[in-house]
């Protein structure tokens, strides 16, 4: 008799079966998984650019590519088999295999009905926006459940506590099997049951699906929504779509019926340990070589959208307050070493300094020179260092105690350049290898200082560092994606001659 099953309600299928697990080996189980860890955070690397790449293709063709498709379901069947076997559920001391592929008697399955079809137009916002009710619910069972509020240097600041349901009830399972030897029956339905909802919200939102996710707490091991007539072989994971209550099998739909990589009996790719590891090595590169596009990208932005109307790029200004004789930066390292355009000179261009004292009567003297001379020239001297902008928080200081300077500071001889003066000061200088100091203080020599800063610098080499950036970044890129590619492509098993 050919097996029939009827379509699935939900095309993500979570199965488990309560092992019997022993008494104490949960207690070492920390230690027992760490291979599985490290290899998970490479395999989840892969998985966030292949969600990526998904993305992109659902959006263009309207379809998950079959074998990206398989590779996210196993990374997440792999995942749930780790959970299963550690604290996300305790329920077996059967060691988790190190594939992706599902295997038909470890007592944890998972698996995604393949999508024929997926809307392009749902896959910009079902990942973030029509799952959001779902995450604060996902929150509360597995991955944290409250808001703390607490208070820092007078202001208030928020953390996400971590835990959730599942942590609680897993942890009273253990110790109930520590003591008893037994597995809490009620306790695993409800466990399974979160466990089931958090997998199928990850499914819906790693975009392998179209089928909203119901609020419905499905407890224990067996998924209701697969309803199965007769034999069965279990949640095998392969892209495979219902053909519905009538289908007799794959024939019945037509060749296309059992998904893109069952055209054939006996037709189908798996995900050897040679092209996981191409995908993630790939999937690493072009997650590098994000990093030179984006920054290439923000120079080129920076360079023709934030410069001033005298060419400078300027931070935001910025009120700086001394009770001591001086306002001072930290240490600026520039180095002449290396090809000729790297000369801090040729890099930053021309540097300034803006300064305006909120007393409009009293003259501020600003200068910049030699980190050691300036050290010297304020040593004993009470002054303030800014160290920290902060995000629209007061800004911190390192204050240095002490007394008055020798001498006001327009009578110092090792200025490379200063000015002085009431109203806006502005000081421009080439800078030059060495270590430089930048220095703000009353002209007449007087303790307390208050006055608007702001620095800019005409950076005349941005747009070829942003540019080779871009260049850097763009090739790093294609180069990941197409080992990725390369990775995915399929290779048949033709069918068995009959």
């Amino acid at each position: 008799m050919v097996a029939v099953s009827a379509a699935p309600v939900y095309p993500v299928h979570v199965t488990a079966v309560l092992d019997h697990p022993s008494r104490g080996l949960w207690l070492v189980k920390w230690l027992l998984v760490v291979p599985h860890y490290v290899v998970l955070a490479f395999l989840w690397l892969g998985f966030v650019v292949v969600s990526v790449l998904a993305f992109f293709a659902i959006l263009v063709t309207g379809r998950y590519p079959a074998a990206l498709f398989r590779y996210n379901v196993g990374v997440l069947r792999w995942s749930w088999r780790v959970t299963y076997y550690a604290y996300g559920a305790l329920a077996t001391d059967r060691y988790p295999p190190f594939t992706l592929e599902d295997v038909p008697d470890y007592p944890a399955h998972f698996s995604v009905d393949y999508p024929e079809h997926l809307s392009r137009g749902l896959v910009l916002v079902k990942w973030w926006l029509l799952a959001l009710p779902h995450y604060v619910v996902v929150g509360l069972f597995v991955g944290g459940g409250t808001w703390f509020a607490r208070r820092a240097d007078q202001n208030w600041d928020w953390s996400w506590g971590s835990g959730g349901l599942v942590s609680v009830l897993v942890c009273i399972s253990a110790v109930v099997l520590l003591f008893r030897g037994t597995y809490p029956r009620a306790l695993f339905d409800v466990v399974l049951g979160m466990q089931r909802w958090a997998l199928r919200v990850a499914g819906y939102a790693a975009l392998m699906t179209d089928v909203y996710p119901p609020f419905r707490l499905d407890l224990g091991g067996d998924d209701p929504d697969a309803l199965v007539l007769g034999p069965s072989t279990g949640p095998d994971g392969e892209p495979v779509t219902a053909a519905g209550p009538d289908a007799a099998g794959p024939d019945a739909a037509g060749p296309d019926a059992a998904g893109p990589d069952a055209a054939s009996p006996g037709a189908r790719t798996s995900w050897t340990a040679g092209r996981v590891v191409a995908l993630v090595v790939g999937s690493f590169v072009a997650l590098t070589a994000m990093a030179p596009l984006i920054g290439g990208t923000a120079l080129t932005v920076a360079d023709h959208l934030a410069r001033d109307g005298q060419g400078y790029l300027t931070s935001p200004t910025t009120t700086l307050r001394s009770a001591g004789f001086a306002l001072t930066s930290d240490r600026l390292l520039f180095d002449s070493g290396g090809p000729a355009w790297a000369v801090p000179a040729r890099v930053l261009g021309t540097a300034r300094v803006r300064v305006t004292s909120t007393d409009p009567s009293r003259p501020v003297f600003v200068g910049v020179g030699p980190a050691s001379s300036v050290s010297r020239y304020l040593a004993g001297v009470a002054y303030s260092t800014p160290t920290d902008f902060g995000d629209g928080r007061a800004v911190a200081y390192t204050e240095h105690d002490g007394g008055a300077p020798v001498g006001t500071p327009g009578s110092q001889g090792f200025w490379t350049q200063q000015i002085s003066g009431t109203g806006e000061q502005t000081l421009t200088w080439e800078p030059g290898a060495g270590e430089w100091t930048v220095v703000v203080m009353p002209a007449d020599g007087r303790a307390g200082i208050v006055a608007a800063v702001d620095a800019g610098v005409t950076a005349p080499s941005i747009t070829w560092i942003g540019g080779a950036l871009i260049v850097a970044g763009l090739v790093g890129l294609a180069l990941g994606i197409a080992v990725i590619v390369a990775s995915a492509a399929a290779r048949r098993t033709p069918p068995a001659t009959r």
